[in-house]
């Protein structure tokens, strides 16, 4: 019987994302496979978690495709782009955690397209006035992905319904973005 490399990818997220510290026989079982045949596809933890990661980019790059990040204003943009993003959320809490991804200096070349499409959505934002000049883009990057791993957490804890997930990231991290009028 052929294992669907995709199929397992998918139930290692499911489960790392609610139990990082899950050992690769918990996730053989979690995909319904052998830890035997979980080996013949990733030699051990370091190679699931890698496989893990470009998965991650995938569907963060098709989360940006769908978003259409440079229509309409940029506020426009950062809500489709949560909503695109809310059903890869777990995973890329985990991986966002995932300390191995961060060792040795180097950022995936994927990671590296991601950001810098998330902070060119930022930066047309603070160059058509919307967002605050003072946070930059960089940083409003990197606490949209502070957010998405918090809300993803929070709804798998049962702490906040999946329902509000958008709308609870988009509103704190574009009521503190947003460029107000001085008095």
């Amino acid at each position: 019987m052929a294992v669907d490399r995709d199929h397992v990818l998918r139930a290692a997220a499911a489960l790392l994302s609610r139990k990082s510290t899950a050992t690769m026989d918990e996730v053989a079982q979690a995909a319904g496979i052998s830890r035997a045949t979980l080996h013949r596809h990733f030699a051990g933890r370091d190679a699931l978690v890698r496989a893990l990661e470009a998965l991650g980019i995938a569907e963060c790059e098709a989360a940006l495709a769908a978003a259409r990040p440079e229509q309409g204003t940029a506020a426009d943009a950062v809500r489709r782009l949560v909503a695109a993003i809310e059903p890869s959320a777990a995973l890329l809490a985990f991986l966002y955690t995932e300390n191995q991804l961060f060792e040795g200096g180097e950022q995936n070349a994927g990671w590296a397209r991601v950001d810098a499409r998330l902070a060119a959505l930022f930066r047309r934002g603070q160059e058509s006035g919307e967002f605050r000049v003072d946070l930059s883009p960089v940083w409003l990057t990197e606490a949209l992905y502070g957010l998405i791993g918090s809300a993803a957490w929070a709804v798998s804890d049962g702490r906040v319904a999946r329902n509000d997930f958008t709308h609870l990231i988009v509103e704190l991290l574009l009521g503190g973005a947003i460029r107000r009028e001085e008095p």
